[in-house]
């Protein structure tokens, strides 16, 4: 096998190996690395020779989520109205929450605090550029600012498990209309304007 071949196979392992730790992060039993190994389909050693320890696998799966999450925000204003960006943006960091809270309780605390310093600054320039956007174009109230954001979607690191689906994206979408304005064309929390509401229903039915 070639060199380039087996950068590439050592590669693609790596992030097998990340994707997988995503997967059992996000989930309900407890992190262990024979259960990522397994899942990404790799031996303990290949596991170890990417990722010494248990906190440099995890701080990779976080760098990555801080990553992409930051990213989909200049994406998703590329493509939509700054409203309906932020809302589909929230609707990212319900997962990327997800994911967080199991980083977290499977690092060391040291690596906690630091993986946490690390991730305000880009989260919070993301959050600042759609709030900034909706701000100009008169959709999103002018006296929010993203320091007060992050600390209302403080409440998803504290669900439980079993709370997650039916608490985590409909207290997001309670934070989302109290952002707007009523200019805002957002409808419901993380999807397109759905059709008008009949009469005593309330807000459309947005699809699906």
């Amino acid at each position: 096998m070639s060199g380039t071949q087996q950068r590439a196979d050592a590669a693609a392992n790596r992030e097998r190996i990340v994707a997988a730790a995503r997967e059992v992060a996000s989930g309900t039993e407890e992190f262990r690395l024979n259960a990522v190994a397994k899942r990404a389909g790799v031996g303990q050693g290949t596991l170890y020779r990417h990722f010494p320890t248990r906190d440099d696998l995890l701080a990779e799966v976080y760098r990555q989520d801080v990553l992409a999450l930051t990213a989909h925000a200049d994406e998703l204003l590329g493509q939509h109205p700054p409203a309906e960006a932020l809302a589909r943006w929230l609707d990212r960091v319900a997962d990327y929450a997800r994911v967080k809270r199991g980083v977290f309780a499977a690092v060391e605390a040291g690596a906690r605090t630091r993986l946490a310093d690390d991730s305000h600054g880009p989260i919070g320039q993301a959050l600042a550029a759609l709030l900034h956007a909706g701000q100009a174009d008169g959709t999103i109230r002018a006296d929010v600012d993203a320091p007060g954001v992050i600390t209302l979607i403080g409440y998803l690191s504290r669900l439980d498990e079993e709370d997650w689906e039916t608490r985590a994206r409909p207290l997001l979408d309670v934070v989302l209309h109290g952002l707007l304005t009523r200019d805002a064309p957002v409808r419901s929390f993380g999807r397109q304007p759905g059709p008008p509401a009949r009469p005593g229903t309330g807000r459309g039915t947005a699809p699906s």
